[in-house]
C-alpha cells in the first residue's frame, strides 16, 4: 500500500467532514466487527452502478499500484475484486502484469447486497478471513449506504489497534463513495447499531426484492474495466 493502514486511521480525525456514523462493534482476540453507514441522493441502482466501478470512489493510497483506476469489481457471484498492477518496465516479452485480489464476491443482488470475502490491506499477510457486507437500502432522502466488515482468525497485529484502523478506512471508502453520488444532508442516516444488519437484510429478501424490481434499471456503466484489458485476457499460448 502507499500509505500504512495505522498511519492514515489515525490521521483520519482531522478530516472536517465524516460519514454520519461509524462503529467498531467488537473486538477480541477472536477478531473485529466494523460498521458504518451513510446517505446519499442517489437511487439505489445509481448507487449500485458507481459501488461496482471503485475506480470512481476507491481511495488511491489503499491501492498497490497507487491508481484506484486499475481496480475492478466483476459483481457476479464468483467474480473478483481485484486490480491490475503496473507492467514492469523493460520486462521480457510474454512477461503479463501483476495483480492483487483482494476480495472475492460471494453474493451480488442488485441493487440491495454485495457480499465479499477476504482480507484488505495488511490483513492479507495475516491467517485471518474477513466478509465485507455492503446493503443498500432506499430511504427518504435517497439510499442507505451500511458497510459491515467482520474479520475473524489470529493475527500479529493487536485486536484494538487494527480494528480502528480497519473502521476507519472502511469509514473514509464510505465517505468517498457517498460524496461522489452527493452526501445527503438530513437525518435519514440511522446510527450503526440501529441500522438493519446483514441477517436482517437476509430476512427480508423477498419484500425487498419485489420492491427492487419496480425500480427501472439503468443502462450498464459504460466506462472501461481492467477486464477489457488485452493484459488480462487469458492466452493459452503464454
Amino acid at each position: 500500500m502507499k500509505r500504512n493502514i495505522l498511519g492514515l486511521a489515525a490521521g483520519l480525525a482531522c478530516l472536517a467532514v465524516q460519514p454520519a456514523n461509524a462503529e467498531v462493534v467488537e473486538s477480541s482476540e477472536r477478531g473485529f466487527e466494523t460498521r458504518n453507514a451513510a446517505v446519499t441522493t442517489a437511487t439505489p441502482y445509481e448507487t449500485w452502478q458507481r459501488l461496482i466501478v471503485p475506480g470512481k470512489w476507491w481511495s488511491d493510497d489503499h491501492t498497490w499500484s497507487g491508481d484506484s483506476d486499475n481496480m475492478y469489481i466483476s459483481a457476479q457471484g464468483g467474480g473478483c475484486f481485484c486490480e491490475l498492477l503496473p507492467a514492469v518496465k523493460d520486462a521480457p516479452e510474454g512477461v503479463r502484469r501483476g495483480s492483487v485480489e483482494h476480495m472475492r464476491v460471494l453474493q451480488s443482488d442488485p441493487p440491495r447486497v454485495l457480499r465479499m470475502v477476504g482480507t484488505l490491506g495488511p490483513l492479507q499477510s495475516e491467517p485471518m478471513q474477513g466478509v465485507l457486507t455492503i446493503t443498500l437500502k432506499p430511504v427518504k432522502d435517497g439510499t442507505r449506504v451500511l458497510f459491515e466488515y467482520v474479520v475473524g482468525g489470529y493475527s500479529r497485529y493487536e485486536p484494538e489497534v487494527i480494528s480502528k484502523a480497519v473502521d476507519g478506512v472502511m469509514q473514509l471508502q464510505l465517505t468517498r463513495l457517498v460524496r461522489s453520488l452527493g452526501e445527503a444532508k438530513s437525518d435519514a442516516t440511522q446510527a450503526p447499531d440501529s441500522s438493519p444488519t446483514a441477517a436482517d437484510v437476509a430476512e427480508s429478501d423477498k419484500e425487498g426484492a419485489d420492491d427492487a424490481s419496480d425500480e427501472e434499471a439503468p443502462e450498464e456503466n459504460e466506462s472501461v474495466s481492467p477486464l477489457d484489458s488485452e493484459d488480462f485476457l487469458l492466452d493459452p499460448g503464454r
